[in-house]
């Protein structure tokens, strides 16, 4: 979706690694070099993409920085990208974020762009990503009346000030201007043709938008990612340079038993056929899912099992058994869906099962994406494969077993050979062996030579290598996954891993006899066309070195592979920190729980990284033999070196900080009504009037009085979290009641009262899986009821006043043939008073404070604040002086609002933090039900960041992380909490708060975001 490798990174992370350095480059052989027509800097090939001379493996992953909303933790994300062997990221901007109403445009603070010019970054419009209105401004979906995503006039005429914007900043910051932006997406995921109920302008639409990149200076190439195998913007207009498709082949099921889901099997078929002069690209892979809204919905930890290590080394592997060169996993970090950025379907978080946790915590499966990551780097003669052909035909590739598939790629310059195995049927959980037939520069071999079999546990891949580079040396074969292929020094390093349980064989060709510190792992064998057989049997008990004076190998268990860490040493110039661009070399370290940079001067190695406190951890250094001095985040390390091994060095790391004391949440809080507008004495007299009478929604409104206004909260500027509207009539005495039709999206919720009495509350619904089709159990995004007045509510002959508060649960994304689903008609869709001709004489709407044209918080932004009384009084917001809380009443969440009606109470409290500084520590905030009505929501600020939305008889999200930057570490923090109870009885929820997570290291000092923006009185507030 948006690319740039971590070299991206270069200013501020000594970034990452992927490429061959020139004299190790694959050759590209006979294939045609490509360009767009505008820079030779970035070309491409069939094979890979040519970055200033050199390939690339494009291996990175999908970041959202607005799901960040703490740019000095940015860098943090990136490090774990880095050390993970990602050497490419992918960013969407958002755009609704960036232009909250016409004619504004505001990259100040988080929104800021030059921070994350050390990242690619997707600059397209839309972005879609969960997002409400996929990332569009809600002012675009309200006062734009030309079809969406289109060439129309008034659509072009709205993004046109942010697409240029984002043209400039990109031309400044592309490779040929120094910079690190070497890809742009024009737009995520859309058709290019007109469609049966689609709308015209489509491919025009993606033209212009590449023609306005083009006059503003952009030379480097455009991508595109089209939803699936449809051949959109591969040729004809709005055509992109590099075309690629997106993949989600695990569905979206996370729940234990849900059906097993086969890999694709006809990627390369589909390029083959489409695109075959292009590295094969695929901008979205999926590694992990959206949970939506629900009881039925299992969080993101189960999701994370789903789509855990199995899944990804079978689903990832077999993108390389496609010869797939260019690849983004969707997500590699999720983040948080704060404030009001989620669209209708999810809720807060978007941890998304990702590789590293919403809480910024690698998790078991980052260190598969590692292990792939490194090999990646390493196996430099990868980046340039033909596939020559696979096990369906035995007479090119040859297995004893029909229960796997293999297919045979091999570097055409080199020979050098890459055996993909995984099961026949890719849903199989059996464990299989098999003897497999390669080709070798010494010859045909069946391997493995010294045991009955290659095995393969259920749902995973296996590689096979040979004539493998690794430094100046080569490994004849390998059976046994690499970790590291490279030079270490004046030695050639190749580290060797597997399960225990399960034996291996190389056949490496050493000077002389080599020795083995451990027989019983890596025993010697007889010669193999030359080279010595090593059988190898993985230990979890350490390591085992089998060496001669100018190589080393290392083999261990797959569990102690995962404690090794591989970072670059960082050469000269621009693009020094590059692997391939300027590194000078790399180390390896076992221990730290990350190791996030390395530097190297003369013989002294400093080392920055995480390690557990309080804890003792012992590190083991492979670097070049004259490193005599160590250090760990500043502190120096006693090493001892290896007596048999130059260049192995043995230290010891303890950290005794002190522990995280958190402050009790139980008490101290303040209690404020935040639901006056339900009173006989309260005015609407400064609300918006709502009297529009057409809309540029599709969707009309299907009843009402005739001549009545149109409500839907959008055309008022009001398309954020809670509306109110107030519906005025004149009672005879004979209204019954009122039917409504309220459209807030899935798992909204919406109240009605009466001049003051509750009358009832409605519910939409979510569905799971949120991406299945067909869809057995229907969300509900809308509800059409009657609501029966109370006994002695309605005042004859008198005003009387209807009021309704419902939930936005965000607006819907566009459809792929048709992007006026984003208009959606989130408000009240019909109104009729029943039992009397009565109509509405007046309605009037109020939503969060300002709209989108003038909300007060331009810090936290447009999407941060909704319509609560309390949150347009700004009671959220730091520095609330007590003459203002003195007022209040002294109460807690846990004992709930003074009163068991239906209603909405705020909870407000202040406390302070003292972490130290050297640690990084994942803290969360957690709610739970104690009370006897489970028909609750509720609203959780930190420091005026709306930092989560609870749905207590829906779930499932109870626990929040909010991180440092949103909270002071070092300071005075505010929390409070809404809670709008829906029925009669008792709401009473426990809130406190959880050290997940703690390591000494991290990033250093993390500046508070949104310091200066407190509380101040709010003009205009009713």
């Amino acid at each position: 979706m948006r690319f740039l490798p971590l070299l991206v990174l270069v200013s501020q992370l000594a970034a990452a690694q992927v490429v061959s350095s020139p004299n190790e480059q694959a050759s590209s052989g006979p294939a045609k070099r490509d360009d767009n027509g505008y820079s030779k800097v970035v070309s491409w090939d069939k094979y890979s993409l040519i970055v200033n001379g050199q390939r690339i493996f494009v291996h990175g992953g999908e970041f959202h920085p607005f799901r960040l909303p703490v740019p000095d933790l940015w860098t943090d994300v990136l490090q774990k990208y880095k050390a993970a062997g990602l050497n490419t990221v992918s960013i969407y901007f958002h755009w609704g974020m960036s232009n909250p109403s016409k004619g504004v445009l505001d990259f100040d603070g988080v929104r800021a762009l030059q921070p994350l010019l050390d990242a690619a970054k997707e600059v397209g419009p839309y972005i879609n990503a969960e997002t409400s209105a996929g990332g569009m401004p809600h002012w675009v979906t309200a006062e734009v009346p030309g079809y969406l995503r289109t060439n129309s006039s008034s659509y072009t005429e709205a993004y046109t000030p942010y697409w240029e914007y984002m043209a400039e900043i990109t031309a400044k910051n592309q490779i040929t201007a120094g910079g690190p932006i070497i890809l742009i997406q024009i737009d995520n995921e859309y058709v290019q043709y007109d469609s049966s109920g689609g709308n015209p302008g489509k491919a025009g639409y993606f033209d212009d938008l590449e023609k306005a990149l083009r006059k503003k200076g952009v030379v480097i190439p455009t991508t595109y990612n089209d939803p699936g195998m449809n051949g959109n913007f591969v040729s004809g207009e709005g055509k992109v340079d590099i075309y690629g498709i997106d993949s989600y082949p695990g569905g979206f099921d996370c729940r234990i038993g849900a059906p097993l889901t086969s890999v694709t099997t006809n990627y390369y078929q589909y390029h083959a056929a489409t695109n075959p002069s292009q590295p094969f690209l695929i901008p979205e892979f999926q590694s992990g899912s959206i949970e939506p809204w629900g009881p039925t919905s299992v969080g993101y930890e189960r999701c994370r099992v789903t789509f855990g290590s199995d899944y990804e080394s079978l689903f990832n592997i077999n993108l390389w058994a496609n010869n797939v060169k260019m690849v983004s996993y969707y997500m590699a970090y999720g983040g948080t869906s704060w404030g009001h950025i989620p669209f209708h379907k999810v809720y807060t978080s978007y941890d998304y099962g990702a590789a590293i946790a919403e809480n910024r915590w690698i998790t078991a499966k980052y260190q598969e994406v590692k292990r792939q990551g490194l090999f990646l780097r390493s196996a430099k003669e990868f980046i340039t494969t033909d596939i020559v052909g696979n096990s369906t035909d035995s007479t090119i590739v040859p297995v004893s077993n029909s229960e796997v598939y293999v297919t045979y790629l091999k570097n055409p310059t080199s020979g050098g050979g890459f055996y993909i195995a995984r099961h026949t049927d890719s849903t199989s959980n059996s464990t299989v062996t098999f003897k497999l037939g390669v080709n070798t520069s010494s010859g045909s071999l069946q391997l493995p030579t010294s045991s009955s079999g290659i095995t393969i546990p259920g749902r995973r891949s296996q590689i096979t290598v040979t004539d493998f580079l690794y430094g100046s040396s080569r490994a004849l074969y390998s059976t046994a996954s690499i970790l590291f292929a490279g030079s270490i020094g004046s030695r050639d390093v190749l580290y060797l891993y597997g399960d225990p349980g399960i034996q291996y064989e190389a056949a490496i060709k050493f000077s002389g006899t080599p020795t083995t510190t451990n027989s019983n792992v890596a025993s010697l064998g007889a010669s193999v066309q030359g080279a010595t057989l090593l059988k190898i049997k993985p230990s979890t008990s350490g390591l085992t070195f089998v060496y001669d004076n100018s190589r080393l190998i290392i083999v261990s268990a797959t569990s102690v592979a995962d404690t090794f860490w591989s970072p670059a040493i960082a050469g000269s110039g621009n693009y020094g920190s590059y692997w391939s661009f300027g590194s000078t070399g790399a180390v390896l370290i076992w221990g730290p729980q990350l190791v996030r940079d390395v530097d190297l001067q003369g013989s002294k190695l400093s080392i920055t990284g995480d390690v557990q406190t309080p804890s003792s951890t012992d590190i083991t250094i492979i670097a070049p033999a004259n490193i005599s001095s160590v250090s760990l985040n500043g502190k120096a390390l006693a090493v001892t070196p290896s007596p048999k091994i130059k260049g192995i060095l043995a230290a010891k790391y303890s950290s005794s900080k002190p522990g995280i004391n958190l402050p009790s949440l139980s008490s101290g809080w303040k209690y404020f009504d935040s639901l006056p507008e339900i009173k006989q004495n309260y005015s609407d007299q400064g609300w918006n009037s709502a009297n529009k009478q057409t809309t540029n929604s599709p969707f009309k409104p299907y009843y009402g009085d005739s001549n009545g206004p149109i409500l839907y909260g959008c055309d008022y500027g009001f398309c954020e979290g809670q509306v109110f509207w107030k519906g005025h009539f004149k009672a005879t005495g004979a209204e019954k009641g009122v039917n409504l039709t309220i459209n807030g999206g899935e798992a909204f919720a919406a109240s009605v009262w009466l001049n003051g009495k509750f009358v009832k509350s409605t519910y939409g619904k979510s569905t799971y899986p949120a991406y299945t089709w067909p869809v057995l159990d229907p969300a509900i995004e809308e509800t059409d009821e009657f609501f029966e007045f109370p006994a002695g509510s309605l005042l004859v002959g008198k005003e009387n006043v209807l009021t309704v508060l419902h939930d936005n649960m965000g607006l819907n994304e566009t459809n792929d043939w048709n992007a006026e689903t984003s208009k959606s008609p989130r408000g009240i869709r019909g109104y009729k008073l029943q039992g009397a001709d009565t109509t509405f004489n007046s309605w009037k709407v109020q939503g969060k404070l300002g709209g989108y044209t003038d909300y007060p918080d331009k810090t936290r932004g447009v999407l941060n604040e909704g319509g609560f009384y309390a949150e347009r009084a700004g009671y959220h917001l730091p520095a609330l002086p007590t003459s203002v809380t003195n007022a209040w009443v002294t109460r807690s969440p846990s004992q709930g609002p003074p009163t068991t009606s239906p209603g909405v109470g705020f909870f407000r409290k202040e406390f302070k933090l003292d972490i130290d500084s050297s640690l990084d520590a994942a803290l969360s905030f957690n709610f739970k039900d104690i009370g006897s009505n489970p028909h609750w929501r509720a609203t959780l600020w930190v420091n005026g960041w709306t930092m989560g939305r609870v749905v207590g008889d829906m779930g499932p999200q109870f626990k929040f992380p909010v991180h440092e930057g949103i909270l002071d570490y070092d300071g005075t923090n505010v929390v409070a909490v809404a809670i709008w109870a829906f029925e009669p009885g008792a709401v009473k929820v426990d809130v406190s708060m959880a050290v997940d997570a703690v390591v000494e290291g991290g990033i250093g000092k993390v500046g508070v975001v949104g310091t200066t923006s407190k509380w101040q009185p709010r003009t205009g507030l009713v």
